[in-house]
């Protein structure tokens, strides 16, 4: 054993001894390459100058050089002001390159990885500029791109470099694209139809004097709630002439008049520079809007709070099929669809769509004809030259250019599909809207109709004002026994999940634990789809001991969101067992739409007294109080 110990010892020496011999001679040819490729540069400038000179008189050549100045600023000046619009690019591009370098070093003692670290070396000492490689055609210049430094702390204020919205969401890109997020996986044709098959959807309306409610039920559960007031319209999808009232630089916003008394917010990053005839400059909202100016904007939430509508400048048409985007590029299909459906309509939007517009297709488009969407397409192209035309000479700022229509054609239009066995409606205007709107633009699902006659409540006959009311409390009870208490703040929304009467059926407390968890992740969903929920949204799942157990419930709440049409997107589950997500808010919720505010506490829930309040205690309370100062 010690024999071969001494044999290996001199072994392991003469391998370092080697090692050391490449590198230095690796070291020692990087530097002969530069030292050549330097002095070739040179004769190549030098050759270069001799021809200009040859060419003409020292004068020209003096006002060449003045020109080539002055092109230089100009040339600085303009990159300076692309920067802002090139950082994206540059991003994906540096990615893709990042990426294409670990693969290729993968392959160790590769040629190109040693060119590539003989580059990183030079782009040290050479400024980013790295000499090019022997198999680089002539002329070739190799530009390295310097790593982020790494910011150090400080005591100041720090400032963004171009846009702070367009950092904030390059920032979430590159953090998703970290942690791993990917986007839903297209599913085959026979887990659509299992989808559809495992749960039975019905859609009940009911019109009763100016108020019309829709809820929309999955296997007899409520799971979502519309409800219309004469009193209570939703701006959402309508287009305006607005009028710019004031640009905020500091704030990366401009406020704008709509007509509705308060003013409405359009963010820089919903500005569509493009249209404005800003897209290779600076993209800086000052720089594209100006106070009075017109300018044409689309609400995309209605005012909620303190807070003012939210518009967008990027206008989007809604239809039965597809959403017509003009002025756009980009073609989407819902990835809802199966893989057989999605490669069938991507060849008909190749016909049926003009070059200067994109569209995306809905889940409702499954089944339709190229007829159909060719129709789709036509009429809501129609309806934006009809906009454009309105905008030009519709007179004054600010002015309603297209107004969505009412709430039962909405809902109708944009959930009303294949997926749905029956429509029950209960009320004459409301039959005749939606019968007349299928009929036109769906006949084949007319025959799914059904006039509600009967001298019942048709919510009572199933149970929706019953499930309504319960969704109105802070706190739901789950089938086995377990609770949910909601709670709405200012900043998120809080849910609470407790065990409550809940104490399992055998086995230990961390199976107990975890089956009341997986209840609650479905009940969950199905109070965020009917309260209308949105924003920050934070869930205090009950602690489970086991990371399995913990996918587990992870994986049944985003298997549930799945059913969930609005945009929503679980970030992570923090160190303390949170679990943290967001729901996109577009209107108000259930509460609101059947609730106001109490004029007393003024929403707070208390009524808060300066002045100590006497002493209330309970019956026994105050006997026990009396006993005792009698005794004393």
């Amino acid at each position: 054993r010690s024999s071969s110990a001494a044999e290996a010892a001199p072994q392991a020496r003469d391998e370092d001894e080697a090692e050391e011999a490449d590198e230095q001679a690796e070291d020692h040819a990087d530097a002969e390459d530069q030292d050549e490729n330097e002095s070739a540069g040179s004769r190549r400038r030098r050759r270069r100058g001799g021809r200009r000179r040859r060419r003409g008189e020292s004068a020209e050549t003096d006002a060449e050089s003045g020109d080539t100045d002055t092109e230089r600023v100009s040339a600085d000046q303009a990159s300076q002001d692309a920067e802002d619009t090139a950082e994206q690019v540059e991003e994906d591009a540096e990615e893709a390159a990042e990426s294409a370098e670990d693969h290729d070093e993968s392959g160790a003692g590769s040629t190109s990885s040693r060119r590539r670290r003989r580059r990183r070396r030079r782009a040290g000492d050479s400024g980013g500029e790295a000499e090019p490689a022997a198999d680089d055609p002539e002329r070739t210049v190799v530009k390295v791109r310097e790593p982020r430094k790494a910011a150090e702390p400080s005591d100041e204020v720090q400032s963004i470099k171009g846009s702070t919205r367009l950092e904030a969401k390059k920032q979430r890109r590159r953090e998703g694209r970290e942690q791993g997020r990917r986007r839903v996986p297209i599913i085959t044709e026979a887990e659509f139809l299992a989808r559809r098959e495992a749960v039975e959807r019905v859609m009940v309306v009911r019109q009763h004097g100016d108020r019309t409610q829709i809820g929309v039920l999955e296997d007899g559960v409520l799971v979502e709630h519309y409800v219309n007031k004469e009193q209570a319209t939703s701006y959402v999808g309508n287009v305006y002439l607005g009028k710019v009232q004031n640009v905020l630089p500091s704030m990366e916003a401009a406020f704008i008049d709509i007509g509705k008394g308060r003013n409405a917010v359009l963010y820089a990053g919903e500005v569509n520079f493009e249209a404005l005839g800003m897209s290779g400059g600076p993209r800086r909202i000052e720089s594209a809007l100006k106070s009075g100016q017109s300018v044409l904007v689309q609400v995309t939430k209605d005012p909620i709070g303190h807070k003012g509508a939210r518009l967008t400048s990027q206008v989007s048409l809604p239809g039965r099929y597809l959403v017509y985007v003009p002025e756009g590029s980009m073609t989407g299909i819902s990835r809802k669809l199966p893989d057989t459906e999605r490669a069938r309509l991507k060849t008909i939007l190749k016909k049926v769509v003009p070059e200067d517009a994109g569209v995306i297709v809905r889940t409702a488009a499954e089944g339709a004809s190229e007829e159909e969407l060719r129709r789709d397409v036509e009429r809501l192209q129609a309806q934006w030259e009809e906009i454009k035309k309105k905008s030009k000479n519709g007179g004054s700022a600010p002015t309603l250019l297209y107004g969505e229509p009412d709430m039962t054609v909405r809902v109708v239009r944009d959930i009303f599909n294949e997926d749905f066995t029956k429509v029950v409606v209960s009320g004459d205007d409301a039959w005749e809207t939606i019968h007349g709107y299928v009929a036109h633009v769906a006949p084949d699902l007319a025959d799914r109709l059904q006039r509600w006659t009967s001298e019942v409540d048709v919510f009572a006959t199933y149970r929706i004002d019953e499930q309504l009311a319960k969704a109105l409390d802070r706190k739901v009870w789950l089938p086995s026994g377990g609770s949910l208490v909601i709670d709405r703040t200012e900043a998120m929304v809080v849910i609470d999940v407790n065990t409550g009467k809940f104490t399992g059926q055998g086995g230990n407390l961390e199976e107990t634990v975890t089956r009341n968890n997986l209840e609650a992740a479905e009940e969950i969903v199905r109070q965020l789809r009917l309260r209308d929920l949105g924003g920050i949204i934070v869930i205090d799942f009950i602690d489970m001991v086991l990371e399995s157990n913990r996918d587990l419930v992870l994986r049944r709440l985003l298997e549930c969101l799945g059913r969930d049409r609005t945009k929503h997107q679980v970030a992570e589950v923090t160190s303390l067992g949170l679990v943290q997500m967001t729901r996109k808010r577009v209107g108000q919720g259930l509460l609101e739409s059947f609730s106001e505010t109490c004029v007393h506490c003024n929403g707070r829930g208390v009524i808060v007294h300066l002045d100590q309040p006497a002493a209330a205690g309970g019956g026994k309370r105050r006997k026990r109080a009396r006993a005792g100062a009698a005794e004393q």
